[in-house]
């Protein structure tokens, strides 16, 4: 065999075999020791890697309860039950917990809300809500443009044909995401045992808010007599305190605007 192929040949198979000495010593050397109650910790976790526990995903939130003493009510796509097996391997008291989903605060779509102007430019809420905080005529309301609906994980959100997001509890895992993609901030975790809501979340007086939606708040307060503590006024707003046991349908019949809806369960029934 001529040298000049000969030559190559033993310089790359010691180029190889160097390469391979060299791993063999970095993973000797360079190996991570994995906690084995990490692993078996994540694995009880959802692995949605949402964040919504404020850490960058399940494995992570696995160290913090091992390593850091984190709580064991952070995972809300787990909910309580995720909790619970957390507070079992950990071998402390699980706390209360009540599982949380998201909803849209707002019940505008095009057959009641107003647009004020046709907005061609990107699909997306961010995007469009820079154009003068958006095409519709209220200031608060949903622009339907999906930016949620496009970063839900489980495809829990759906845009109607009359451009609203619409969220089915029965696919929402609670992990936040959404409340955070939407510019108008109208999008809330709430209690999934709590039946009635207030779509609205207008700040603007009465008068303006029917001209802008047919089903906004207008402040007429009628529902906070009926419901009592339960619904409270942040100036011309009615507000739902999740935090008041509020059964008595006696606020949804009272509204004028029927801005407040009744959800049993996971599904929206009417009043």
């Amino acid at each position: 065999m001529p040298f000049d192929i000969i030559d190559p040949t033993i310089i790359m198979g010691g180029v190889g075999l160097s390469c391979g000495i060299l791993l063999g010593v970095a993973a000797r050397f360079l190996t991570v020791t994995v906690n084995p109650r990490i692993e078996a910790l994540t694995a009880l976790l959802p692995g949605v890697n949402c964040g919504a526990c404020g850490l960058p995903g399940c494995s992570e939130y696995a160290r913090a309860l091992i390593m850091h003493g984190a709580k064991v009510n952070l995972c809300k796509p787990g909910g309580p039950k995720t909790m619970r097996q957390i507070a079992v391997f950990l071998g402390v008291e699980p706390v209360t917990m009540e599982r949380q989903v998201a909803l849209v605060l707002c019940g505008g779509d095009d057959k009641t809300a107003i647009r004020k102007f046709c907005y061609n430019g990107i699909a997306d809420c961010a995007a469009a809500a820079l154009v003068g905080g958006g095409d519709k005529a209220c200031g608060y309301g949903c622009l339907g443009l999906g930016s949620c609906a496009r970063i839900c994980p489980t495809e829990a959100i759906e845009i109607t044909h009359a451009r609203l997001a619409v969220i089915h509890p029965e696919l929402c895992i609670g992990c936040g995401q959404c409340v955070k993609a939407c510019p108008k901030k109208i999008i809330q975790l709430v209690p999934e045992s709590r039946t009635i809501h207030v779509l609205c979340r207008s700040k603007d007086r009465g008068n303006v808010v029917k001209k802008n939606c047919s089903i906004g708040c207008i402040g007429c307060t009628l529902c906070t007599k009926a419901a009592g503590n339960a619904i409270k006024m942040e100036g011309a707003l009615a507000v739902v305190d999740y935090t008041q046991p509020l059964e008595n349908e006696e606020a949804i019949t009272k509204c004028p605007q029927h801005t407040i809806i009744k959800r049993s369960g996971r599904k929206e029934v009417p009043a």
